[in-house]
């Protein structure tokens, strides 16, 4: 039998229930995957909650890693046996076995455990993108990045360090600056709006900063803003604190030729290509150590619901994963 987590309405995390299904057959493109370990991330909450719609009933998740059981007709790119992570839709990942599309799958090194896959490369992809596609971080690139000690936050700090970047990192409390220098950060701040923007000018003197990383949404937007460089741009792409409230474009002009996008995962890896590319990056970044996979907390499958609550607090070490 195989154990699924789904939603039937969107709500608290108490909407996640289990459902029992038997083994299906794959069709022409797809496998049917046993899985061992299941990445949770902000966006999940956000799709149970009904911040992000979703159709319903659904399914949960995007992140998982294991092996190929079955293959249907046409598949030539894995086989049964391999080992697999991948890190997109369709969603349906909160499972013990699944169907899904072989070319969306990402083969996995022997050295590379399945907790440790499903931990970062949902995550490794993000961070992919936003330092090397959404803004091109380089040597002489100083960043502003939310959520420095936070499971996303500790791939891209060491990355953004590795591509020669100042970091000036974002925490939530004083509790989580510690864990944000560690990652590799010049300077760690503790949220506060309304003294950010002037600890950015004093740490930057004057000059503030080339790019902003935000996944905080509606409480961090305006001080954002007020940290950049004149045609600086703000990364908006998550929504913790709730969606950002619109802005003006005159607003951009008056603050100096602003640049603002609201990137996702899904238009960086629309491709195969896109992404495996993407995907191969990220584990090459591991395997050079320039990042490394941190495995936070382990919850049962069975206990999804509670995952969703502890990571919604906050103030977890590392990556939640769920075991099967």
């Amino acid at each position: 039998m195989v154990t699924s987590a789904v939603i039937h309405q969107t709500g608290e995390p108490q909407v996640i229930q289990l459902e029992q299904s038997t083994a299906q057959t794959p069709g022409p493109g797809e496998v049917w995957l046993e899985q061992f370990a299941i990445g949770v991330n902000p966006l999940d909450l956000s799709q149970r909650s009904g911040a992000a719609p979703l159709a319903l009933p659904s399914g949960l998740g995007l992140e998982g890693a294991g092996r190929v059981v079955a293959v249907g007709a046409d598949v030539t790119n894995v086989a049964v046996g391999d080992r697999f992570a991948y890190a997109t839709g369709p969603i349906g990942a909160y499972a013990s076995a699944r169907l899904y599309p072989a070319n969306r799958l990402v083969k996995i090194p022997d050295s590379l455990s399945f907790e440790d896959a499903a931990a970062v490369l949902f995550k490794g992809i993000t961070a992919q993108y936003l330092l090397k596609s959404t803004y091109p971080v380089g040597p002489g690139s100083t960043v502003l990045i939310y959520g420095a000690a936070g499971a996303l936050g500790q791939i891209m700090v060491p990355w953004a360090k590795h591509l020669g970047a100042l970091v000036i990192g974002v925490v939530s409390g004083a509790e989580s600056v510690e864990r944000a220098r560690l990652a590799g950060c010049d300077e760690v701040l503790v949220f506060d709006a309304a003294t950010l923007v002037d600890a950015v000018i004093d740490i930057t003197q004057g000059k503030k900063v080339d790019v902003v990383y935000d996944p905080i949404g509606r409480v961090s937007f305006e001080a954002s803003l007020n940290c950049l460089r004149p045609r600086g741009l703000l990364v908006s792409f998550g929504m913790a604190s709730g969606a950002p409230a619109p802005v003006e474009i005159s607003t951009l002009n008056a603050k100096g030729s602003l640049f603002l996008t609201r990137p996702s995962l899904a238009a960086h890896t629309a491709t195969p290509e896109e992404y495996q590319q993407r995907a191969k990056d990220v584990l090459q970044a591991i395997d050079a150590g320039i990042i490394q996979p941190n495995v936070g907390r382990r919850y049962p499958l069975a206990d999804a619901a509670r995952a969703h609550a502890d990571l919604h607090r906050g103030g977890l070490p590392g990556a939640v994963v769920l075991v099967p």
